[in-house]
């Protein structure tokens, strides 16, 4: 387990925002004039706390109880539960509670540590699902509610904001990369991660998951746009297979390109190579990617793009620079373990 307070992992390691390119198409509003504190009341049935228990070694190395507490909320009625993965991760025992106080232990069905995101499963009567909306839509300064649990606050708490910007990515060393993600000013503290973000409509547009600690009023939300697929996946399978390079690998920035003495501004930098079982070794560390089967690619969320649709054991035509010459090479694909 990686913190005191399931939350923290994402919600103070924020040192790195990647903006949308310029010409990004206007994000359309969907969302009308309502009457807010009747929404809240509606879709508070469905907002729950995650408190988990898990095992510390302390200082003299003796194992050491501890407990944690995030947000989530349901998004089937059968009793299916979306928070984020860090709020669950390396836990023991996890319980979900309830706006009415019915508290039941909790089951994982999966998680997506790519993304962040994992499924619960409770095994209640009576449950209201979120309804999901459509983050494409979302416009800068549309208002949007964030509803979580944080800092041990028994009872959820409510917090009102804008949509600040859009399609903002996090990267981070050892940390999942999250790409478009919605930034709001709606406050976010360490146990609102997992709860929604509500347009006015009461349909969810995004998961609340971190904050830029050294700043004020800088949140951040894995859109529902990004969530859809995976909650599906892991519902029906438990798991997303995605088909895989084999290696780590980080965005390129112009501030990266310079310090590195990159021959370009843009693209994805291998910094090792992990490999797939099954097929030969074809990239190497310190390849500079710019394109898969002629799809450009400008940084990690790019390639994770160019390679949807693709199975474990196809080949692609990735080109790169290596030893500041530009190359194509057959790559074939394993699947992320």
């Amino acid at each position: 387990m990686r913190t005191v307070v399931a939350g923290l992992l994402l919600l103070g390691v924020v040192t790195s925002v990647a903006v949308t390119p310029p010409g990004t198409p206007e994000a359309r509003s969907h969302t009308a004039r309502a009457d807010v504190p009747a929404m809240v009341t509606r879709v508070l049935p469905a907002v729950v706390s995650v408190t988990i228990r898990y095992v510390e070694v302390d200082e003299a190395d003796q194992p050491v109880q501890r407990r944690g507490i995030g947000s989530g909320f349901i998004v089937d009625r059968r009793g299916y539960v979306l928070t984020n993965n860090h709020v669950i991760d390396g836990a023991e025992e996890i319980r979900v509670r309830l706006t009415d106080e019915r508290s039941f232990p909790a089951a994982v069905v999966g998680v997506d540590r790519a993304t962040d995101l994992a499924v619960l499963k409770i095994e209640a009567d009576n449950l209201l699902a979120l309804p999901l909306g459509d983050s494409s839509r979302l416009a800068i300064a549309e208002p949007v509610v964030a509803i979580g649990s944080p800092l041990w606050i028994e009872a959820p708490t409510v917090t009102v904001g804008i949509v600040s910007g859009l399609g903002r990515t996090l990267e981070e060393p050892g940390l999942p990369s999250l790409h478009n993600l919605i930034q709001t000013d709606a406050a976010i503290n360490p146990g609102n991660s997992g709860g929604p973000l509500l347009n006015l409509a009461g349909q969810v547009v995004g998961i609340n998951t971190a904050v830029a600690p050294t700043a004020h009023g800088i949140g951040f939300a894995i859109g529902i746009d990004t969530a859809r697929p995976i909650i599906r996946a892991l519902i029906a399978s438990g798991r997303v297979v995605r088909p895989d390079l084999g290696v780590t690998a980080v965005s390129v920035t112009p501030l990266v390109a310079s310090m590195e003495e990159l021959p370009v501004e843009r693209g994805v930098l291998v910094r090792a190579v992990k490999g797939n079982a099954g097929h030969d070794i074809v990239l190497r560390g310190g390849d500079l990617i710019t394109a898969v089967d002629g799809r450009r690619v400008r940084d990690v969320h790019d390639l994770h793009e160019a390679l949807s649709g693709r199975r474990a054991g196809d080949t692609v035509r990735v080109t790169l620079w290596r030893e500041r010459r530009l190359v194509t090479l057959a790559v074939p694909l394993g699947s992320e373990p």
